[in-house]
């Protein structure tokens, strides 16, 4: 009877799953979202990536930017010849604030970078700072702490 090494079947899934996120994440763009003026600007990095090879639309859920991103890579030396295609969609979907004026949204490609702008309502925002607490043991030891090095400066002083 052969015997079955249980690690290396249960490895390999494992193994291809992982290869297929880090594909994932090599095709997902970099999306920076920043709100000024009353403008929120969201910039997608998508080097390589052709204008007409991306979509840009508005829905219930947000903002979404899609399309193909396709790469290949050619090296050739003495005596081998190697060639790489990686092809691939993305999807991002980028939540939008509420009362965001969709029929005033402009999107612009230029040089891989995939810049969308939309009018969004200036928000009156509350700041508040929170204090932090420290734990009742912390104070205590804090509170012992004090209580000695004044002692201590009593004895030196008298």
């Amino acid at each position: 009877m052969a015997e079955v090494d249980v690690r290396q079947q249960t490895a390999e899934p494992q193994r291809s799953q992982s290869l297929e996120r880090q594909r994932q994440s090599e095709l997902q763009p970099v999306v920076e979202v920043s709100e000024h003026d009353g403008k929120l600007e969201v910039v997608a990095d998508l080097p390589g990536v052709k204008e007409t090879d991306v979509k840009v639309e508005v829905t219930d859920e947000g903002l979404v930017i899609q399309g193909e991103r396709r790469r290949e890579h050619e090296e050739k030396g003495e005596g081998f010849y190697r060639s790489e295609r990686t092809y691939g969609q993305f999807y991002r979907l980028i939540p939008l604030p509420e009362g965001a004026n969709l029929d005033q949204a402009r999107a612009e490609f230029r040089n891989g970078e995939l810049r969308v702008s939309l009018a969004v309502p200036e928000q009156q925002r509350k700041v508040r700072q929170i204090p932090i607490s420290t734990s009742p043991a912390e104070r205590k030891e804090a509170m012992s702490q004090a209580a000695g090095g004044q002692q201590g400066q009593g004895r030196r002083a008298g």
